[in-house]
């Protein structure tokens, strides 16, 4: 997990196979889903959406841009791939039902890394009945893996980030800042330190079971921390038209978790809670009172003071926190 020249290939490369080929090892590992009518094998699949609606949501994951394949197995990226695109899905508050994934790999890529993306997809999806019901394939000169899911709400409304009214408190389900940590020690080397915190990056896992859940225990506001807890809160605020007030003690058990490797690369424990993206945990705000449903916890609350404003204990912070796609 901390070289930089992937394993040699084992079997076949793409371009040893035919696309058709190349599908006939891949389909067979993908699940069909519980709401699949139709799988892929026509030129477009069948799902029902019972509900009338469905949830849609995309997320692309760029070859050196956001995973090395000298750190990551195919089913790494596929797993990453997947919770991604699904906790979107949960943070409005539905139910996925399927993914197509677009594919961009280049042709010294060995067949078993694809396969092993498809495994991947399918771990995360599988058990929850999410089928991977089609996508596209095509050459290029480096992986690209693109997802879009979809989602049913089950006849209620979406939980959406502009919902939150002062009062309200704010919750957090998952973890903060472990993603982030692994990258670190990735980057520096150290991958060995810690290898649940690099699990953790690799392999997000995300609560997506507490997305419709929260939409039932009547959140009135979600979103997925994709990119920073501070990051991620703002655009809540911001949408809600609020201020919100964040307790750093309310992190106390990651930061705890996260000091014992922050001293190996020089970086603060507080920065990956706060900075740090892509632990795919879900920020929500429910009423005062409100029955929290597993694993939420309350990390703040829901201000009317500094629309689009987020304070930690009582100071602002910074205006650019997180993570940005075009900043890095």
């Amino acid at each position: 997990m901390t070289g930089d020249t992937p394993a040699p290939p084992d079997g076949p490369l793409v371009s040893d196979l035919s696309e058709d080929g190349l599908l006939a090892r891949i389909f067979p590992l993908l699940p069909v889903g519980t709401d699949t009518e139709l799988a892929p094998g026509d030129d477009a699949a069948v799902v029902a959406a019972p509900d009338g609606r469905f949830v849609v949501t995309t997320d692309v994951l760029v070859e050196d841009r956001h995973f090395r394949r000298a750190w990551s197995s195919g089913e790494d990226v596929g797993r990453r791939a997947a919770v991604q695109n699904l906790a979107d899905v949960a943070a409005m508050g539905a139910r996925p039902t399927s993914l197509v994934v677009a594919l961009v790999i280049p042709g010294d890529l060995p067949a078993s890394w694809v396969e092993g993306l498809a495994r991947g997809l399918a771990a995360e999806c599988g058990p929850l009945g999410v089928g991977v019901v089609g996508g596209d394939l095509s050459g290029g000169p480096v992986v690209v893996v693109a997802v879009t899911a979809h989602g049913d709400l089950g006849g209620r409304a979406p939980v959406l980030r502009s919902g939150a009214r002062p009062g309200d408190v704010v919750a957090h389900a998952g973890v903060a800042g472990w993603s982030a940590a692994g990258l670190a020690l990735l980057h520096a080397g150290r991958g060995e330190l810690d290898l649940e915190l690099v699990g953790a990056h690799l392999r997000p896992v995300a609560p997506l079971g507490a997305g419709p859940a929260a939409a039932v225990a009547g959140a009135t506001a979600m979103l997925d921390v994709s990119d920073g807890m501070l990051r991620d809160a703002g655009r809540l605020a911001r949408a809600s038209g609020v201020g919100i007030e964040l307790d750093s003690a309310s992190f106390a058990g990651d930061l705890e978790r996260l000091r014992a490797v922050a001293g190996a690369v020089g970086v603060p424990a507080e920065r990956w809670v706060l900075d740090g993206g892509e632990d795919h945990g879900l920020l929500a705000t429910f009423p005062a009172g409100a029955e929290l449903p597993e694993p939420f916890r309350v990390v703040g609350r829901v201000v009317s003071a500094g629309e689009g404003l987020v304070t930690v204990d009582g100071v602002a912070a910074p205006a650019q926190s997180g993570w940005d796609h075009f900043a890095g």
